[in-house]
């Protein structure tokens, strides 16, 4: 086997990466799970819910004392006041997402802002009513495409079309994906996919989607709750009209944290698109006027239909100030890539034949997560995942035979990824 120059087997290799790394005092900012016995737990489960920054309790006792000192008045007050409290994480979530101030907002939870944009961003015509979502959709990507298409009186049946991998693959083809939007033409009305794949890891060629959806006429919105704070976006640049994630994973918003949500500058000002309005959409210098006519605010924000959840939010600007401290993805996509190379190595220096991987090998389709396969004879995945779990390994198990790991560059060591190795190979020898 050739190993890599840069790396050794030993943990001493960990140990003198964690050393080098630029970034490593970043995982001194974040509260580490520990197993019964005290020690660091190794968490590589940051993919379904993001560690606690220390400074959390800081920003979320903020607004409690607030609460208590000033009471309604605190929507009003200061430089924290509650009225435009969600502007205070705008500008961060715009250079995570490659998108202007206008054009991103946070609010709601991910499918809430899906449905809300889907409202907007699929307009069936008896020609155009095709939905093209993948065969193994998140369920609720899936079930929001289905009741949209039966609320506007089509059949799930005929209008919503899975895209599938080709035959014995567990992941997508790029060409497959154009050549499936391009045979759907102009019946195509909306693409609606992952950034990233949950199950596989698969990153999905954004940009490239966005081309071909337009040049049939079709539309594009992208579900990017794998892939915010885990790869590099830039969805103004790609020219994708929308897109929603949760805040709950890589951003480290906390359990049910607030959505986010973006739609191109081109969208923003368009009064033809339909929308639910909400009072909150409305023009903020005249919302306590208590018109009834929808004066919509002249950025994304005209799609919010509700005031901001303030304790959801100051636990988001938390971890977005850490975001800001560590450079920004960039720094953090490097790492991380770093970190990709040094778990195959270890993978396939201890594990090949124990141990599959059905994310794509090429970096530029994966990010931080591994969809791990448990092949060695005498072992089942789920018992593997089990036991992880009882020798201090956080990770998930996901239906039908994956264990899902994902080192994350903000807190994750190399030493991590050592001992996350270390564990499942005595537990598979």
């Amino acid at each position: 086997m050739n190993l890599k120059p840069d790396f050794t087997p030993g943990r001493a290799c960990a140990e003198a990466l964690d050393a080098a790394d630029p970034l490593a005092a970043m995982r001194n900012e974040f509260f580490i799970p520990r197993t019964a016995e005290g020690e660091e737990k190794v968490y590589l489960v940051g993919n379904s819910l993001g560690l606690p920054p220390f400074t959390v309790k800081k920003f979320v006792n903020t607004e409690l004392d607030r609460w208590a000192e000033l009471g309604v008045e605190g929507h009003f007050t200061g430089e924290l006041s509650w009225a435009p409290y969600h502007e205070l994480l705008t500008d961060q979530l715009g250079r995570i997402v490659g998108a202007g101030p206008d054009e991103v907002v946070a609010m709601n939870s991910l499918t809430v802002n899906l449905h809300l944009l889907m409202i907007s961003f699929y307009e069936p015509t008896p020609t155009r009513h095709k939905i093209l979502i993948e065969q193994h959709a998140f369920p609720s990507d899936h079930f929001a495409a289905e009741s949209q298409i039966r609320q506007r009186g089509y059949d799930p049946a005929t209008s919503l079309v899975a895209l599938e991998p080709g035959l014995g693959e567990d992941t997508f083809d790029a060409e497959d994906i154009m050549r499936q939007i391009r045979m759907l033409g102009d019946e195509l009305a909306l693409v609606m996919l992952p950034g990233v794949q949950y199950y596989t890891g698969q990153v999905f060629p954004m940009a490239e989607i966005a081309a071909a959806a337009h040049d049939v006429g079709a539309r594009v919105g992208f579900d990017l709750a794998h892939a915010v704070g885990n790869i590099p976006l830039q969805l103004h640049d790609w020219g994708v009209d929308f897109a929603v994630w949760c805040s709950y994973k890589y951003l480290n918003g906390g359990p049910g944290g607030v959505g986010g949500a973006y739609v191109h500058r081109d969208h923003v000002a368009n009064p033809e698109l339909p929308k639910l309005l909400g009072w909150w959409g409305s023009n903020k210098d005249t919302r306590f006027e208590m018109s009834t006519t929808f004066d919509p605010i002249p950025t994304v924000e005209s799609w919010q239909v509700s005031n901001a959840p303030i304790l959801a939010m100051a636990s988001l600007r938390a971890s977005l100030d850490v975001f800001d401290r560590a450079g920004g993805i960039e720094p953090l996509r490097a790492k991380s890539e770093l970190q990709v190379q040094y778990l195959d190595y270890l993978l396939d220096l201890t594990l090949a034949g124990w141990v599959d991987s059905i994310t794509p090998r090429a970096m530029p389709e994966r990010g931080c997560q591994w969809a791990l396969q448990i092949t060695a004879p005498h072992r089942e995945g789920r018992d593997v995942y089990e036991a992880l779990g009882a020798a201090g390994v956080a990770c998930d198990w996901r239906y039908p035979d994956v264990i899902r790991v994902a080192p994350v560059p903000l807190y994750n060591s190399y030493v991590d990824i050592f001992r996350f190795v270390q564990i499942l190979e005595s537990l598979l020898s």
